[in-house]
């Protein structure tokens, strides 16, 4: 899952679902982590893109009206 998301499509959604995307984010970024620790990431830029997808989803959701 770990591609650039736009801000146009984060717009549409309901908090609801921005928690369940930014939460299974959080678990993919944690295993990763684990994954780099022990055997070492075959692609490292997945942590930086999924970091920036959570604050862009966090973003929208604050912008919520």
């Amino acid at each position: 899952m770990a591609e650039v998301m736009k801000y146009a499509e984060m717009k549409n959604l309901d908090a609801a679902a921005i928690d369940s995307k930014v939460s299974e984010m959080r678990k993919e970024i944690f295993t990763l982590k684990m994954e780099k620790a022990t055997a070492g990431l075959e692609k490292p830029h997945k942590l930086k893109v999924l970091k920036k997808n959570i604050a862009k989803l966090l973003t929208a959701k604050a912008n919520i009206k």
